[in-house]
């Protein structure tokens, strides 16, 4: 059998602990991601990821993210990059030449997108900018981001940031700079942003 070119190549992340390591295959249907604060979230049912599991190996490893065509891993900040970037940067290509599974089956079958027709038109324009403004600039940083609530009594979009995102010293900038921003100025009712995950 022949085993597809693997490329791999690095991106900083405006997080100076998180690297996003970047393939040339998509490991992820669009829309998804998984977010890996330890190794013990690796193995919960229905988010389950051996490629996760098998990086918090490595000691400087404090969380992995798995969206799109990249894996953002997160380290020590004790640790310079320097010291296991080419080691990690190895595995990965090895992991995937061997074709090992990304995640355990029942995981992406559990985890496929659903519109949901019951939301209502503020919330489906609110969802509609994230997804076509916001959600690319945060994948190409390394992170996620994902629509969680919306209070119509207080105008108060909740999102939940992901990835780089997490513990990333810009972020609240740019939730408030440039997210808050941009959805106050498309969706009139929207009056603030606040994020999980930070």
């Amino acid at each position: 059998m022949l085993s597809r070119p693997v490329f791999v190549y690095t991106e900083l992340s405006p997080n100076p602990n998180s690297m996003k390591f970047v393939l040339n295959f998509e490991l992820v249907p669009d829309g998804l991601s998984f977010d890996y604060p330890s190794v013990e979230s690796t193995f919960e049912e229905g988010t389950a990821s051996p490629l996760a599991s098998d990086l918090f190996q490595f000691p400087h490893v404090k969380r992995v993210f798995i969206a799109s065509n990249f894996v953002t891993i997160t380290k020590d900040e004790a640790i310079a990059w320097e010291e296991v970037l080419r080691d990690t940067k190895t595995f990965i290509k090895i992991y995937f030449e061997e074709n090992h599974p990304v995640f355990a089956e029942k995981t992406i079958e559990k985890n496929t997108v659903i519109v949901d027709s019951r939301d209502s038109e503020t919330i489906q324009q609110i969802k509609a900018a994230l997804d076509t403004y916001v959600r690319p600039a945060v994948e190409s940083d390394g992170g996620a981001i994902n629509f969680q609530s919306f209070n119509e009594d207080t105008g108060t979009v909740t999102v939940l940031l992901q990835g780089s995102c997490s513990g990333c010293p810009s972020s609240t900038l740019t939730l408030k700079a440039g997210i808050e921003n941009l959805l106050t100025r498309m969706v009139p009712s929207v009056k603030e942003v606040v994020a999980e995950g930070v």
